[in-house]
Order: C-alpha cells, then sequence, then structure tokens
C-alpha cells in the first residue's frame, strides 16, 4: 500500500510552480530581448519580420551600417497586385521613435511616420520609372529612428513582387 503524501490539486500546483520557474530561467539566460516586428498585410495575407541581420541597435547604427542594411538585398517576400491595398503596422515602440520608407535604399519621404499602421495603394511602389518600365520588385525598407537622438535604430526589409 502506498501513501500519496500530496493531493492531487497540491502535485498540480507544484508541477505549474516548476514549469513557470523553469520558463523564467530559460528567459533571463537568453539575456537579450527580441527586437520589434514589423508587419505587411495584402488582402487577408500578413508577412512579419524582425529587423534584418545586424541592422539593429537600441543605441543606434552607424552610418556606414544604416546604409549597408538599406541598400541590402533580400527581405521577407510578399506577393502583390497593382491593385492591391498594402497595409504597413508596427509595434509601439517603433511608431514612438519614427518610422521612414525607403524604396530600393532610397528615402520615399521626408519625415518619420509616427503611427503604428498605414496603408498605401500598391500602384506607388510600382509607378513607372525613366523610360516607363516598370520594375516586378521593389525593396522596401523600414527604418527606426529615434525622435530624440535621430539615430537610426532598425531596418526592416521586404520585397515587393508584382504578380
Amino acid at each position: 500500500m502506498t501513501v500519496a503524501f500530496f493531493s492531487g490539486k497540491a502535485r498540480r500546483a507544484g508541477v505549474a510552480l516548476g514549469a513557470v520557474s523553469a520558463g523564467l530561467l530559460v528567459l533571463s539566460a537568453c539575456g537579450s530581448k527580441p527586437t520589434p516586428i514589423a508587419t505587411v498585410t495584402v488582402g487577408s495575407d500578413s508577412y512579419n519580420t524582425e529587423a534584418a541581420e545586424n541592422c539593429y541597435d537600441e543605441g543606434g547604427l552607424k552610418e556606414s551600417r544604416v546604409q549597408e542594411c538599406l541598400s541590402a538585398k533580400g527581405g521577407k517576400e510578399v506577393e502583390v497586385s497593382v491593385d492591391d491595398r498594402i497595409r504597413f503596422g508596427v509595434e509601439p515602440e517603433i511608431a514612438e521613435n519614427g518610422w521612414t520608407i525607403f524604396l530600393d535604399g532610397e528615402r520615399a519621404e521626408q519625415e518619420p511616420y509616427k503611427k503604428t499602421y498605414r496603408s498605401i495603394s500598391a500602384s506607388s511602389f510600382f509607378a513607372p520609372g525613366m523610360g516607363g518600365q516598370t520594375s516586378p520588385n521593389v525593396r522596401v525598407a523600414l527604418l527606426e529612428t529615434d525622435a530624440k537622438t535621430k539615430k537610426a535604430i532598425g531596418v526592416y526589409r521586404f520585397v515587393l513582387k508584382k504578380v
């Protein structure tokens, strides 16, 4: 005959407490918090990304690094039709600092945007360039800038692919 030292309720509470403790231990061992997320939504499809590799520093990125991050190829691929609306969303932390859209490495607007959400027609990204040609892909980078120091903090990259 075995004797139960703890009731079922006490055992479950002990297991839950152990799981929470282990989770906190794992989180504290991590040492760094994840970077904020930027999101592009087209129709019902959403595409999330953290800042590009080596393109995030809360203390501010070096100017040479910012240019490399903005002009680099790659990013989360997003298929769009010229008739679509593209919705950009950022976490409140990014919005508080301010964020600016860059197209193919070039600034597309003068002042940082301070809201968490905006919607832009896809046709704006695929306007004919010199010679009347349109590119099938557009690299879009969202640059987060510290509101006080004006230093770049992070670059979030997407590639809009025209379908």
